[in-house]
């Protein structure tokens, strides 16, 4: 196969479109045409031809990978799969989750502990935080060490109660506060709490589930 266009600027992903002779188009990073030596009128035996297709795949799920581990804490089963919704090859995937863990940057145990931080910061209770960490695909043996300091919530269930409520004493505002709270991840026994101190009426609030 014959190289006819090589792009010399990359597209907003970073890739270069090669285009064939056979009217098929290539998008490549920069390594795998430095690689190749890749250039316009280049003549590819289809050997070479497969082992190109090899590695832009093996690259593409790399760079893919690196963009999402940039911008979110994902787990390992996480990446992967959204690396195969995405488009990449699974295998091509598994190999790219494996790459960023042996270099360390990605880490289950440590992805855990700044989506706890983040709970934590939001100021969601603890039964969300359990909700975040089964979403993003965390092991379930690493949840007891990084929610095993989970602080109490109530002085912001409070606070938050103050600044939706704010002296109304209306059922309907206080049961969509309330309602929020509970979609936040706090129990009802920490709620009801919460509303004792601020002395709120909670005679038509359930107990402790």
């Amino acid at each position: 196969m014959r190289i006819e266009f090589l792009k010399t600027a990359p597209d907003r992903s970073g890739r270069y479109a090669v285009r064939f002779d056979d009217g098929s188009t290539l998008r490549l990073y920069r390594q795998s045409i430095e690689d190749f030596g890749l250039y316009t009128g280049m003549e590819l035996t289809e050997q070479e031809y497969a082992k190109l297709l090899k590695s832009a795949s093996e690259v593409s799920a790399k760079m893919r990978a690196v963009r999402i581990v940039s911008a979110a804490n994902v787990s390992k089963k996480e990446l992967q799969s959204r690396l195969v919704r995405k488009g990449e090859d699974p295998l091509e995937a598994e190999k790219a989750v494996a790459w960023l863990s042996d270099m360390k940057v990605l880490d289950d145990s440590q992805t855990a502990e700044a989506l706890v931080r983040s709970c934590i910061a939001k100021g969601y209770g603890i039964n969300r935080a359990k909700q975040v960490l089964y979403e993003k695909r965390i092991p379930k043996e690493l949840w007891e060490h990084a929610l095993e300091d989970y602080p109490d919530q109530e002085e912001k269930i409070r606070d938050f109660l103050r600044a939706r409520l704010a002296g109304n004493p209306d059922p309907k505002a206080r049961k969509k506060a309330i309602d929020a709270l509970l979609r936040r991840g706090h129990s009802y026994g920490a709620i009801r709490q919460a509303l004792n101190a601020l002395s709120l009426d909670t005679d038509d609030f359930p107990e402790d589930l």
